[in-house]
């Protein structure tokens, strides 16, 4: 029997969460390890697990993958989440990449200096209703389908329903000019694996809360000697892409 998958990541939501999902879409159980110490992540770089030093980090199949959107490739190709042919994956690598711009936005909200967080909240709330939500909007419109690419669930669905639900937790009305993306996101959570991951007790993470933050931010964990929580942004980028 096959190991489960092991995810190497603190214990918040960052870009492991999109892996996360895409799991739990797949049906596929899988284990954490959360990084809580900086000897956790040093005694990874140390090991040669790390390839470029950086989590997310997910054991799978005798492999260590790194980068967040090889390790989803992989995960969505094993699992028949990536389309039939060249042209779908194509097309669910384009949508993918596309939204994973706004997720950018929301999973660094929170780590913003308080004064920059309310002048970034009305900026993703006009590139989400200016330049993402209508493109997704109008393909749902013109092929009549219940997913974005091949009428079957994709990769593409699971990271775009990911970042509708998380843009709705900060602004609870953000799909009301657009129809068809309402009655998509009802139909996409209620698909029966992605419903069990919604549900409370799962291993779906919430919005990060200030102790997850100040764990995150923490000098003596994660920053080197001397960085204020500002300097450290750069490594908070670095160490977890």
């Amino acid at each position: 029997m096959a190991a489960r998958p092991k995810l190497h990541y603190p214990n918040g939501r960052g870009r492991m969460e999109s892996v996360r999902w895409l799991l739990a879409a797949a049906g596929v159980e899988f284990d954490e390890e959360f990084l809580e110490t900086k000897e956790q992540l040093h005694k990874l770089q140390d090991g040669n697990h790390l390839l470029f030093q950086q989590v997310p980090m997910v054991e799978i199949d005798g492999m260590k993958l790194v980068q967040t959107r090889s390790i989803l490739h992989y995960i969505a190709d094993k699992y028949h989440l990536f389309g039939k042919d060249l042209k779908e994956r194509t097309l669910i690598d384009m949508y993918v990449e596309g939204t994973l711009d706004l997720l950018e936005l929301i999973i660094m909200h929170p780590f913003l200096k308080p004064d920059d967080q309310q002048k970034e909240m009305v900026s993703m709330a006009q590139k989400a209703k200016i330049r993402y939500f209508p493109v997704f909007e109008k393909i749902l419109r013109d092929h009549g389908q219940s997913f974005l690419v091949g009428n079957q669930l994709s990769l593409a669905d699971v990271i775009l329903l990911q970042t509708i639900l998380a843009l709705e937790e900060k602004i609870p009305n953000i799909l009301s000019a657009f129809p068809f993306l309402q009655e998509y996101s009802v139909k996409i959570s209620n698909i029966p694996t992605i419903k069990r991951f919604l549900e409370p007790g799962s291993k779906k993470k919430p919005p990060p809360d200030e102790i997850y933050k100040e764990d995150i931010w923490k000098p003596c964990v994660w920053n080197p000697p001397g960085l204020c929580p500002v300097d450290l942004f750069p490594w908070l980028i670095f160490f977890y892409s």
